[in-house]
């Protein structure tokens, strides 16, 4: 449904509405009036609003509490927001005096990785058939085999990718010295650090010396994906070349999070969230428990902070092996090869500074030069990486710190249709579009075998369907939104080879 149709929704710009409430937050959303918003999106987005009344119940009927109001300063969605669980999906939050885990959510840390390799897609186009079978083999029949001793597992709960990178022990294949460097600098959020790992205890120590798992170089499952792609068209040939994003280089893509870790982070602030919530003062209809930022709550506080600094941590350096696991498959199959990274954008965290909080549910930081000096991208601005939905092309683009968006912008297409009615989708559109585009998944629907189990087939082909094309906006118009906002500057368009689906 378009933006202009929905009378709740007031224009004020080409690229810019708002969203008119009875609590007077402000509320930006950057969406041209091509970009479709589906309006139980923006239902979810009023509902959200009476959270202001929830903090100042919440500051009311709690014993002791003499602290500043607790309130809502601003809310920013962006043009890919649609439906989540109580809170949309791209929204950005400002919060004075009040933390709120849900406006994060489950996936702590989901985020995108982009690598630029020194290949050329002319290159790798002769070798799809049997890099398809090496990636299969690599990411889901056994062959990642990634081992970490508990020196690293814990160095990476508790420091993010400097204390993987940066402790002694098992190399990996593909590593290099500039890794180490561009876990500092190249990375959005390369360390939450924290204290303690010790929610994590029993995958920290789960063997005695170097050991395996079936967590870490996990894709997971829904939108997340590991993509190789190749720039098709250059927008801004300056900072392009600069980033190494000339026409025909192969990048790999990476989209993923924390894994079970950040269900695990979420339900540690859920359940003490209920445990502390005063008696007598009835719950909230949309379910958001917020945290208010006093030394009551500080104990439950911190006990999640460390779950959540954990569970962020992971993320970075899971999608860091996902990276790994790609170089590994390319360098089989098309000799030698080298990448590096460009940027790792997290989606799902928030930021303190002081009382003030700002978080951050299915959005990317776009920040400009200022959020950038000192690091290598300071001349061009924060890189932001808008995937497309599969087979779509996604987007470099550059930031620009846009205040309107507290330096945000959208993390992708964003749905169109909610899961269960896309998985009831067309069966001839999804042949046509397997017959088109190169999908490697757990399964191999091509073999003889599989193909005679039609109840796998039938599945399989429900978990596709959840993510096919139609599920998702056009990107094309998402992305002018970004420009037309002035949010953020496209840089380089990048198409898919293949797609990697848990």
């Amino acid at each position: 449904m378009p933006a202009r149709q929905d009378h709740r929704l007031v224009r004020t710009g080409e690229h810019w509405l708002t969203l008119p409430n009875p609590h007077d937050i402000p509320v930006g959303i950057c969406a041209g009036e091509d970009v479709p918003l589906e309006p139980a999106a923006v239902d979810e987005a009023l509902a959200l609003l009476d959270t202001a009344g929830t903090l100042e119940r919440l500051a009311e009927a709690t014993p002791g509490y003499d602290g500043p109001a607790p309130r809502i300063t601003r809310v920013v969605l962006t043009p890919d927001f649609h439906k989540g669980a109580g809170i949309p999906i791209g929204t950005v939050l400002e919060t004075e005096h009040a933390l709120l885990p849900q406006a994060v959510g489950n996936d702590v840390n989901c985020g995108m990785r982009l690598e630029v390799t020194n290949l050329r897609a002319d290159r790798v186009r002769p070798r799809l058939d049997a890099l398809e079978r090496r990636l299969r083999h690599l990411f889901f029949e056994g062959g990642r085999r990634i081992a970490l001793t508990p020196a690293q597992r814990e160095g990476l709960l508790r420091d993010g990718l400097p204390g993987l990178l940066l402790t002694g022990g098992t190399p990996w294949p593909g590593v290099r010295p500039e890794d180490a460097e561009d876990g500092l600098d190249r990375v959005h959020a390369s360390g939450y650090p924290v204290e303690t790992a010790e929610a994590f205890a029993g995958w920290i120590g789960s063997a005695g010396g170097a050991s395996h798992d079936g967590i870490i170089g996990g894709i997971g499952g829904g939108n997340h994906f590991a993509e190789l792609q190749y720039v098709a068209q250059v927008h801004d040939a300056t900072a392009a070349h600069a980033w190494g994003l000339t026409p025909g280089t192969v990048v790999s893509m990476v989209h993923s999070g924390s894994l079970s870790l950040g269900h695990q982070a979420n339900a540690t602030a859920l359940d003490r969230l209920r445990a502390a919530w005063p008696a007598g003062l009835p719950r909230p209809r949309n379910g958001i428990l917020p945290f208010l930022l006093d030394e009551r709550s500080a104990p439950a506080r911190r006990r999640y902070l460390d779950a959540f600094g954990n569970a962020a941590n992971f993320a970075v350096g899971n999608r860091f092996f996902l990276a790994l696991t790609m170089r590994a498959g390319l360098a089989a199959e098309c000799g030698d090869t080298a990448s590096r990274l460009l940027y790792d954008a997290p989606h799902n965290l928030f930021w303190r500074d002081g009382d003030r909080v700002v978080h951050r549910k299915g959005a990317t930081p776009a920040g400009g030069h200022a959020e950038m000096a000192g690091g290598p991208h300071a001349m061009w601005g924060e890189p932001v990486i808008v995937p497309g939905s599969m087979g779509a092309s996604s987007f470099v683009l550059r930031g620009h710190g846009d205040p309107r968006t507290l330096a945000s912008a959208c993390h992708g297409a964003g749905r169109r249709v909610p899961r269960g009615a896309s998985a009831r989708g067309s069966d001839a559109e999804l042949d046509a579009f397997l017959r088109e585009f190169r999908v490697v998944t757990p399964l191999d629907h091509r073999s003889p075998v599989v193909a005679r189990r039609s109840d796998v087939m039938a599945a399989w082909r429900r978990d596709l369907k959840q993510e096919a094309p139609w599920a998702y906006k056009d990107i094309g118009p998402v992305v002018s939104s970004l420009r037309g906002g002035g949010v953020a500057t496209p840089v380089a368009e990048l198409r898919p080879l293949l797609t990697v689906k848990g």
